[in-house]
């Protein structure tokens, strides 16, 4: 694990595994692996950085500051997230290393119109703020109604979504 890494904390079973909470992020490196579980509406990112075998994962819960109170932590919103991670990831390196793989963004709150896009409104956040700063999104599994788990693989960037609908799929 990373110095500067913000760890949600590890499995119990595995100390290798690094459990990003809701509205957190972490980085870690080789053989660590990174997962975050209850993915609904919000929106899990994962940037590898190949070349050094290294990654972040955040857990993002909405689009921006704007959409919600202030208070809590910050690291839940797409807008702060998705640069801190990168900036924390590449400490001075080219961003053009870097690749994303996006999970979530379901529609979980039908019943409750100002909630029904939340989930595609923080997949576009998440794709704005990537793309301002030109990190590919090179796969993703978002949409649909149910919720998901992401494991992000630091030796190869595979990233394993998991649901309980549709199985185990690898991005």
């Amino acid at each position: 694990m990373l110095e500067n890494s913000i760890p949600g904390g590890t499995s119990g079973s595995d100390p290798t595994v690094v459990v990003v909470s809701t509205g957190e992020l972490a980085l870690a490196e080789h053989p660590s692996v990174l997962l975050t579980p209850a993915l609904g509406s919000c929106v899990g990112v994962a940037v590898w950085d190949a070349a050094r075998r290294r990654g972040a994962l955040a857990h993002v819960m909405l689009p921006s500051p704007a959409n919600a109170p202030q208070d809590g932590n910050p690291d839940r919103f797409a807008s702060v997230a998705v640069p801190k991670m990168i900036a924390l990831l590449g400490e001075g390196l080219s961003l053009k290393r870097f690749v994303a793989k996006i999970a979530g963004g379901a529609a979980m709150f039908k019943g409750d119109t100002q909630m029904a896009s939340i989930g595609d409104r923080n997949v576009e956040e998440v794709k704005r703020q990537l793309g301002l700063l030109k990190v590919p999104v090179i796969a993703e599994d978002t949409g649909g109604s149910h919720a998901r788990t992401m494991e992000f693989h630091l030796d190869t960037g595979l990233v394993i979504v998991r649901s309980y609908l549709y199985g185990i799929r690898e991005l």
